[in-house]
């Protein structure tokens, strides 16, 4: 009976042992980046298009390089949407207004806006707003990518729009973390077949 426990012990120790090395912790450094996606040009109806701008403060985007360098393109997109008469709709961090967004992106009087946690749409009125613009397509851009981004994209494909992801739109403290949303952005369930990865320069909005 003895020798019977004492082989059971060491094959149940044989199997946990090889169960704790199969973990992606234990597979870290070996794993290889799959392909990155094409980054494709669109053309979206500023009819039926709501730009998001997602948490570009001063206290977070300010501080971060990698926000930093996307605040020109963001801007330009900015003026672009509203010259096509697009709905730009902006997210504030809690307990931050409009004055604390960095100066580059400083949103218009009147710009509609929310003020919530990762998820834009959670507690706030993100949906009716989208909703009364006609919105079936969203241009999702902000920081932090792992954060406000992903998020949002995520909840806005959930819900049956379109997701237009400019990957020099989005940042965060690492290039890591912005690959990680490029990726499950483009590859996840229900959000890969929303999901268009682009860059600012190619987004394009009909009639300018």
């Amino acid at each position: 009976m003895r020798r019977v426990s004492a082989a059971v012990a060491l094959a149940l120790g044989v199997f946990i042992n090889s169960q704790a090395h199969a973990t992606i912790v234990n597979e870290w450094n070996s794993i290889q980046p799959p392909a990155p996606p094409v980054l494709k040009q669109v053309h979206v109806d500023p009819k039926t298009t709501t730009l998001l701008v997602l948490d570009f403060m001063n206290s977070n985007c300010g501080v971060k390089p990698r926000c930093i360098a996307t605040e020109p393109g963001m801007a330009a997109l900015v003026k672009e949407a509203e010259a096509a008469h697009a709905t730009v709709i902006y997210s504030f961090t809690r307990g931050k207004t409009a004055k604390d967004v960095v100066k580059p992106l400083q949103p218009k009087p009147g710009i509609p806006s929310v003020v919530a946690g990762p998820d834009k749409f959670l507690g706030t009125n993100l949906d009716t707003l989208l909703k009364a613009a006609g919105t079936k397509t969203v241009i999702v851009t902000g920081t932090a990518a792992e954060g406000a981004v992903l998020a949002t994209a995520s909840q806005a494909a959930y819900r049956g729009m379109k997701v237009i992801l400019p990957v020099d739109g989005m940042s965060s403290g690492s290039a890591y973390a912005e690959q990680a949303v490029a990726y499950i952005m483009t590859n996840g369930p229900t959000t890969g077949a929303q999901t268009t990865p682009t860059s600012l320069a190619q987004i394009y909005f009909d009639g300018q």
